[in-house]
């Protein structure tokens, strides 16, 4: 989740649909500065304990970003708290119950984008090795509870905390219980958005498949394959889900944009946190706020409220993909080559859709909900399994990324980084599923050995 500063310089109050609408259209980029943003979460924990860290005792969460300050990353405050870092590898943040995230920096190949990813494993785990922290890459915890697990001393984070009830019963597992990978595209005209988040949409659920990786809750099988993914379907749904509007005629910027006035605030940024939750966007731009009364919104706020929908794939000024749970580094690599081959380059684009286009509203939510609990046995429209739909979309983008011809020192295209995926393809099986193989077999049940077999 974001990590709000102060906005810096001018900050134009909201006035018309177009100001709102600007926010979209500012992202737009020639394909030549399209760049590749990659975000991943990862479980934090004591070695000695399996314990998660709270922010303030010694050794935990606090002495872990002051621990990274010697790689050259700068601290940002909340009041006296240290809730995040800032560098040239982009920023780490903490999530609500200090899931450990790198949100990297927006870079032009997936070269430089698994190097990123490189580094910062490498700075974590040093400073953790000196503080006797580990760090683990699955979707779930697989044997905390909530009460078992701190909270950061983050504002935005209280008001979640507290809201999160009022509108479902998974939103809490959500904040505290789970991580992801996401990867950030860009898009080159209002057009060329609409075409990608309407691929990336039909295929989010191929996506949750493949990185499936959270098969365990309260220390033993949960009956899912993708726990994190089933989360999402009882948060709040008016925040949520598949946006069945995206597929429909005339969809663009402004229909996004009224589809988040109706999604409920959940804060105002004045100096800290105001609590809105549950309040409208829509009579804020009014000046109807109740808790800013008189109050009209900038375009700080508006992209403040952005952050707070959680779909299946997200529009800001770039387009987020974030149905992937959390892993390995090989596979924080794979997720931006999957996007990226299949979105960056017409032809790739051109012949996933055709795959996808004949499918139905219904077919959309019939597999988005199969997904959890079978993965890649889920089936398509047709009858073809999800795993037989994998193998071809993985080809095609592999062509994407040949295409792109992105080499590194070596002559290397990008292609290599699908490699764990063609991997899961040839065993037909979910990395979750290979999980749950070795719970039933080497591990006899015993689920302390995942922080071993599931670490970085």
């Amino acid at each position: 989740m974001s990590t709000r500063k102060a906005a810096e310089g001018e900050d134009p109050q909201i006035e018309t649909i177009e100001d709102l609408i600007s926010v979209f259209a500012e992202g737009e980029k020639p394909k030549d500065r399209w760049r590749i943003g990659t975000e991943h979460e990862k479980f934090i924990f004591f070695e000695d304990s399996h314990r998660a860290p709270s922010y303030e005792e010694k050794g935990g969460v606090h002495a872990l970003l002051i621990g990274l300050t010697k790689y050259g990353w700068k601290p940002v405050y909340e009041g006296e708290n240290i809730i995040a870092l800032e560098g040239a590898d982009g920023n780490v943040s903490l999530e609500p119950a200090g899931q450990f995230e790198l949100s990297g920096a927006p870079l032009d190949n997936l070269h430089q984008t698994c190097a990123e990813t490189g580094r910062h494993l490498e700075q974590v785990k040093a400073i953790g090795e000196r503080l006797g922290i580990g760090f683990l890459g699955l979707g779930l915890w697989p044997d905390k509870s909530r009460e078992e697990l701190p909270i950061m001393p983050k504002g935005r984070y209280d008001i979640m905390l507290r809201h999160m009830p009022r509108v479902g019963t998974l939103g809490l597992d959500m904040m505290l219980r789970t991580c992801t990978i996401q990867t950030n595209l860009d898009y080159a005209s209002e057009a060329d958005m609409v075409r990608k988040f309407r691929l990336s949409l039909a295929l989010q659920p191929l996506a949750t498949a493949l990185f499936a990786n959270s098969p365990f809750l309260d220390g033993k099988p949960n009956g899912y394959l993708s726990y994190r993914s089933h989360i999402w379907t009882d948060t709040d749904p008016k925040r949520t889900g598949m946006l069945p509007f995206v597929f429909e005629d005339g969809f663009g910027y402004e229909r996004y944009a009224e589809y988040m006035l109706d999604v409920p605030m959940y804060f105002a940024f004045r100096d800290g946190y105001v609590d809105a939750a549950g309040l409208s966007f829509r009579d804020f731009l009014k000046g109807e706020l109740s808790v800013l009364p008189g109050e009209k919104p900038t375009i700080s706020d508006w992209k403040d409220h952005l952050s707070t929908a959680f779909p299946e794939v997200r529009l800001k000024s770039f387009l987020e993909m974030r149905g992937a749970d959390g892993g390995p580094h090989g596979r924080i690599c794979a997720l931006p080559a999957f996007w990226v081959g299949l979105l960056y380059e017409d032809s790739a684009l051109d012949a996933a859709w055709d795959l996808v286009k004949h499918w139905t509203i219904e077919d959309h939510q019939r597999i988005r909900d199969e997904v959890p609990r079978l993965g890649l046995r889920a089936r398509g429209p047709r009858g073809r399994s999800l795993l037989e739909l994998a193998g071809i979309v993985l080809d095609i983008a592999a062509g994407g990324l040949k295409a792109r011809a992105r080499l590194n020192g070596a002559g290397d295209d990008e292609t290599g980084y699908l490699a764990p995926l063609r991997e899961i393809v040839a065993k037909g099986k979910t990395p979750a599923e290979q999980l749950l193989d070795l719970y039933h077999g080497a591990w006899g049940g015993d689920m302390s050995r995942v922080y071993e077999d599931a670490r970085f």
